[in-house]
């Protein structure tokens, strides 16, 4: 295993595709079953050969309490997972019968008799969704190929019976992940699906400290909620409209066009720095902010950019000196005054290069 793998993990949950969980669930799933050691698990050359069956297996279990109270898992109104009307029905089936511990009973012990038909349906679905959206896409970002990383071997089974876990592993296949991937998963696996993670451990002694009687969930609520939330940028803009009254002329700050309106724009994009200092707040046409959104700017155009920039660093420290000052001295320049706008550029193009090769944002060049 080496760096380069780790940072294409971050890669791949940043960058890849979101428009639904596909992608969340295959690598909590993969990790789960690399993280128990299953004895399905094979090494042939550098590549881990991993069960099917028990990712599918994962999947159902990870989405069935997801779905059972309607939390939606992808973008747009009137779209359903690939899977779910199946999975529904399951669900529906078991709600009087003990939910989801009854039907992992069942999947494991006693058989599926009952809904043989509708599960096989779900597995069947489930193995096309998983093998043509998530395995066919991950890694597309940084190797520009499909099934890049991960790759479904095309050995199912034929049959018309999947009524278990045994059933369903003889049936599903293999797949399998490069050997990096794999040790990666073993050694790290745990930290980033989040069983060991210090906000999870956390949560977890301040539940046991309080005898039980604080939610998980309400500490993990209090334990993320951030010092800086409130996105008011108004005093900005209205320095920026003032500009505009003043002079007839704003520019967009990564095209340089003159525009008559304007979005304030994050440099650091809020999701990902939570930062509101003036330093970062600019004007850009919207739809251009549009388009940047949550990716990050590449150092080589705010090395472009940089005159502009200084050019609204200078009016907003016009307006506002004593804030402005403070908030570009802790998070940019430290001690440096001399050269102040110089070592803050720097300083942002060092931060853009962190969070786009080691954090694995999406790069943007305009």
């Amino acid at each position: 295993m080496n760096t380069e793998t780790l940072k294409n993990i971050n890669k791949i949950i940043e960058r890849d595709n979101k428009t639904s969980t596909y992608k969340f669930a295959l690598l909590r799933g993969v990790i789960d079953i690399v993280q128990s050691n299953s004895p399905f698990i094979k090494i042939e050359g550098e590549r881990a050969i991993l069960p099917m069956g028990l990712l599918i297996e994962n999947w159902i279990l990870y989405y069935y309490p997801i779905l059972a109270n309607k939390i939606p898992q992808i973008y747009g109104k009137n779209t359903q997972l690939q899977f779910e009307t199946h999975l529904s029905e399951v669900i529906e089936f078991y709600a009087k019968k003990g939910a989801m511990s009854a039907f992992y009973r069942d999947i494991r012990s006693n058989g599926l008799a009952d809904i043989q038909d509708i599960f096989t349906l779900l597995v069947k679905t489930m193995r096309k969704t998983i093998a043509t959206m998530p395995m066919k896409y991950i890694g597309k970002s940084i190797y520009n190929e499909e099934y890049a990383i991960f790759k479904p071997n095309n050995d199912t089974h034929k049959t018309t019976k999947i009524y278990d876990t045994h059933s369903l592993i003889n049936y599903a296949g293999t797949f399998s992940i490069p050997l990096d991937y794999y040790e990666a998963f073993k050694l790290l696996g745990s930290f980033i699906s989040g069983q060991n993670t210090l906000l999870f451990k956390w949560a977890e002694f301040s539940y046991e400290a309080s005898g039980r009687s604080i939610q998980k969930e309400t500490v993990f609520e209090q334990m993320t909620e951030y010092a800086v939330v409130d996105r008011n940028i108004t005093a900005t803009k209205r320095i920026y409209s003032e500009l505009l009254e003043r002079q007839k002329k704003v520019y967009c700050v990564w095209t340089g066009e003159k525009i008559n309106s304007f979005d304030i724009d994050h440099m650091l994009p809020f999701s990902v720095w939570k930062n509101n200092d003036l330093w970062n707040l600019l004007p850009a046409k919207t739809s251009v902010n549009s388009a940047k959104r949550d990716k990050i700017p590449t150092p080589e155009l705010i090395h472009r950019r940089q005159d502009i920039i200084f050019e609204y660093w200078d009016l907003l420290k016009g307006n506002y000196e004593f804030r402005f000052q403070k908030e570009i001295e802790f998070a940019l320049i430290g001690n440096e005054q001399r050269n102040w706008k110089e070592a803050a550029i720097m300083q942002i193009q060092n931060n853009c290069e962190y969070l786009i090769e080691t954090r694995g944002h999406t790069p943007w060049s305009s």
